[in-house]
């Protein structure tokens, strides 16, 4: 799937529709070829489309099993970016429902995204989750802000 993103916030809120639809598809037609992603889950680093794609399908499918609806919200986002690159971070809240509308769950990542222009089109090059660490007890905080 070939898309066209304009401007960054177009990547951005792509993002948020294809995981609330779980789209793999058009979440991963927002990534460059040679992607480059330290998530927080499981493993180090992921590299290349075909690898993320399978990473998302994953997760995507694992919604579906559970019946969650994942909504998706950027916090505190700063852009900056020239002609042919861009570097964004913020926070991004992952909310999970069930289908009666229930809120079950809820976490805050830290991202950084790393896009470059290609064809007039942004895509995500690099990408890169995060969560603060208790030094206490050594595990991820979840809900920090």
């Amino acid at each position: 799937m070939s898309s066209d993103f304009q401007q960054v916030q177009d990547v951005l809120g792509n993002y948020q529709s294809a995981v609330y639809e779980k789209d793999v598809e058009r979440f991963v037609s927002s990534y460059a070829s040679d992607v480059h992603i330290y998530d927080c889950w499981e493993n180090w680093e992921c590299k290349g489309i075909s690898n993320w794609r399978e990473m998302v399908e994953g997760w995507f499918n694992g919604l579906k099993e559970e019946a969650i609806n994942l909504k998706v919200a950027f916090e505190d986002v700063a852009v900056e970016e020239n002609s042919n690159l861009a570097f964004v971070h913020c926070a991004v809240s992952f909310a999970a429902y069930n289908p009666s509308g229930e809120k079950l769950r809820q976490m805050i990542n830290r991202f950084t995204f790393g896009l470059k222009k290609e064809n007039g089109s942004w895509t995500i090059t690099h990408e890169h989750s995060s969560l603060p660490i208790s030094m206490e007890t050594g595990k991820g905080i979840f809900n920090s802000k």
